[in-house]
């Protein structure tokens, strides 16, 4: 039977003197004070190891900065952790790693991972997109919060500027793209629960508005406005190279012609271009042709069509044609993506098929078996449709100088 031992007293612990060897005082359950001959005292948990049996000693801290009962709370955890057969050194050692991984988890670093899960589900400059917004607008003040610290309010707080600032789409994004990334946490495990799920809340919904656009009688006036207009011969072929194609203006301004398939004349866009990831064919006009034509003196020998005015290795700017409009005349009623809607209306009243329409315009099919069905046998469908729609373009365009034109 082990010898009894009394507890220690605080006047026994404040008075215990140094000696020339250092000494241990016993106070029970296996706490120690150890007095050592410098004068400082440490509390030690001594016990044995459940598994191997094996002494061992467990610093708690020193006196007084460990007063002897909070050195006693301490040793009566521990001596719960044996109970239960867990060795408290061990315990310990995983407490302090999880502690040091949370705190390198930081918002910033488990977005980064984030990012890198979701890019190859959507397009390079979507995806970019999210980056660089995360980066303008939540890094500077919450990038180095450990995930599990981060909170509604003080998100919240950082976003409340810019919605106060009227862009509460931006706001409605951002909001999203967080929440997918404390979804992302509470799946591999960093965090319980995702504690921002409700902050959209605290913003008022932004207001849809469509894209400007014209309406299709209004065709002929945007050409003979192009044919007036001081516009650079690159920014006009963009615009007709869109207008005909239909596609977005990033996909636009960003094609290649390593893109074009001049055997099949179409226009080969790979997926990591696209806004859903997924690689888009365009059937080229006869008109979108001649534009390829007019436009390669001046970039047939270069990696993209066309080309940045001020450095011709990079690609022209999304929003180029969008200014070029504005210079036009058609601030407010007409921008580069209305084009597409413009095509849209057209071709939905002149009762083309609406799913070749869909697929034109590279709107993504639910269904995955009729997506398939597109992919195989809407492409004939499509070149008879793309054509109808450059020579409309071209009727509207009579007695101007049409760039596509024959």
């Amino acid at each position: 039977m082990p010898r009894a031992v009394k507890p220690l007293s605080d006047t026994q612990v404040r008075q215990a003197k140094p000696k020339v060897k250092e000494y241990n005082l016993a106070d029970g359950k296996g706490l120690y004070l150890r007095v050592k001959p410098t004068g400082t005292k440490l509390w030690l948990f001594n016990y044995y190891r459940p598994h191997t049996r094996q002494r061992a000693n467990l610093s708690l801290g020193t006196y007084p900065e460990l007063s002897l009962l909070e050195a006693r709370d301490a040793a009566q955890k521990f001596n719960g952790l044996l109970i239960n057969n867990i060795d408290p050194q061990e315990f310990r050692r995983e407490q302090a790693r999880n502690s040091t991984e949370a705190q390198l988890n930081t918002f910033q670093h488990i977005a980064g991972n984030w990012l890198a899960l979701k890019q190859p589900d959507v397009s390079q400059v979507y995806h970019d997109k999210i980056a660089d917004r995360l980066k303008l607008y939540l890094f500077p003040k919450l990038g180095k919060v450990p995930i599990h610290k981060l909170s509604a309010v003080q998100t919240i707080e950082v976003l409340a500027p810019l919605a106060k600032a009227g862009k509460l789409e931006t706001v409605k994004k951002i909001c999203g793209w967080v929440n997918e990334i404390m979804v992302y946490s509470v799946n591999t495990g960093l965090i319980p629960a995702n504690p921002l799920a409700g902050i959209g809340r605290a913003f008022n919904s932004p207001k849809v508005a469509n894209m400007p656009t014209l309406k299709p009688e209004q065709l002929p006036e945007l050409m003979q406005a192009l044919n007036r207009a001081n516009i650079k011969l690159v920014t006009r072929c963009l615009i007709e190279w869109q207008l005909h194609t239909m596609c977005r203006p990033a996909e636009a301004a960003g094609a290649k012609w390593s893109e074009i398939n001049m055997e099949k004349d179409q226009w080969e866009i790979p997926a990591e271009r696209m806004k859903k990831n997924k690689a888009h064919i365009v059937p080229l006009s006869k008109q979108a042709m001649n534009l390829l034509e007019v436009i390669r003196p001046l970039s047939g020998n270069r990696e993209f069509i066309f080309p940045a005015d001020k450095n011709p290795r990079q690609s022209a700017n999304s929003q180029t044609a969008n200014m070029a409009l504005k210079r036009a005349g058609f601030k407010g009623r007409l921008v580069a993506h209305g084009m597409r809607a413009l095509a849209s209306t057209t071709l939905n009243e002149q009762g083309f098929d609406a799913d070749a329409i869909e697929a034109a315009l590279a709107h993504t099919d639910k269904n995955t078996i009729r997506a398939t069905y597109n992919r195989a046998d809407y492409i004939k469908r499509r070149r008879v449709m793309m054509q109808w729609w450059s020579d409309h373009i071209e009727q509207a365009s009579f007695g101007n100088l049409s760039l596509s034109g024959t």
